[in-house]
C-alpha cells in the first residue's frame, strides 16, 4: 500500500495540510526534545507540530544514554544551564524556579521528554546525566487542550502543551499563541477524519 502523499512544509498528508494554521515563532530556549522512537510514527505525535512551528527546536530521538550522546555534549558545550522538564522526586514548580525572577535571566537549554508516562520514566531512569539536571514541573493551572486524547492522569499534557507553557513561563515576553493556534488545527483534523459515531465521543 503506497504511502498517502504528505505536504512538503508541514510533512502532514495532504487533505491534512496544517500550513494555513502554523506561525513560526523563536524562542530565547535552546528547546530540545528528546523523544521515544514509539512516538515518531504516532498519529496523535505533537512533537512533529511543534517542529514547525518553533523555529531551532531540535528533536533527538532515542531511549538509551548512548543515543543521546551527542545532543548531551552540545548542551554541555553551550554554557547554559539545563532544565528538565520531567516530574521527578526532586523537580521544583517552574513558577518557583529561582531563575524566573523578573524575566530577566539567561537563556536556558530546556529538555523536555517526549513519550507516555511508563516510556518516559524509563529513558529518565536509562539516563543517569538527566538526574543530574534541574527538574522542573508545571504547575495543577494548566488544562489540556487535546480533546482526542484520553489521559489517565489529570495533570496530562501534550508534549507540545507542556511545552509552550513551560516556555511562557520562563519567557514572559514570548507569545506562545501560534503553538495553540496550531495545536487546536490539528485537532480539529483529526476530528473531522473520524466517523462520526467516534467523534460523537470525544465532543459530548
Amino acid at each position: 500500500m503506497s504511502k498517502r502523499p504528505h505536504c512538503p512544509h508541514c510533512d502532514y498528508p495532504l487533505s491534512a495540510c496544517l500550513c494555513h494554521a502554523i506561525a513560526p515563532v523563536r524562542c530565547a530556549a535552546t528547546l530540545v526534545i528528546l523523544q521515544h522512537p514509539s512516538e515518531v510514527g504516532h498519529a496523535k505525535n505533537s512533537v512533529r507540530l511543534l517542529q514547525r512551528v518553533v523555529q531551532d527546536c531540535i528533536v533527538a530521538v532515542g531511549e538509551s544514554e548512548t543515543d543521546f550522546a551527542g545532543i548531551r555534549r552540545q548542551l554541555e558545550g553551550n554554557g547554559r544551564q539545563t532544565l528538565l522538564l520531567y516530574p521527578a522526586d526532586a523537580s521544583v514548580n517552574l513558577q518557583e524556579w529561582p531563575g524566573i525572577g523578573g524575566g530577566d535571566h539567561e537563556p536556558v537549554n530546556l529538555l523536555v521528554i517526549d513519550g507516555t508516562w511508563r516510556k518516559a520514566l524509563k529513558m529518565f531512569k536509562l539516563n543517569p546525566w538527566l538526574q543530574e539536571l534541574q527538574a522542573v514541573h508545571l504547575g495543577d493551572n494548566y488544562q489540556s487542550r487535546y480533546r482526542i486524547r484520553k489521559a489517565k492522569r489529570p495533570d496530562s499534557l501534550s508534549t507540545l502543551e507542556a511545552t509552550a507553557y513551560a516556555l511562557s513561563e520562563l519567557e514572559p515576553c514570548l507569545d506562545v499563541t501560534p503553538l495553540f493556534t496550531a495545536f487546536d488545527a490539528m485537532v480539529e483534523r483529526q476530528l473531522a477524519a473520524m466517523p462520526e459515531a467516534v467523534r460523537r465521543r470525544y465532543q459530548d
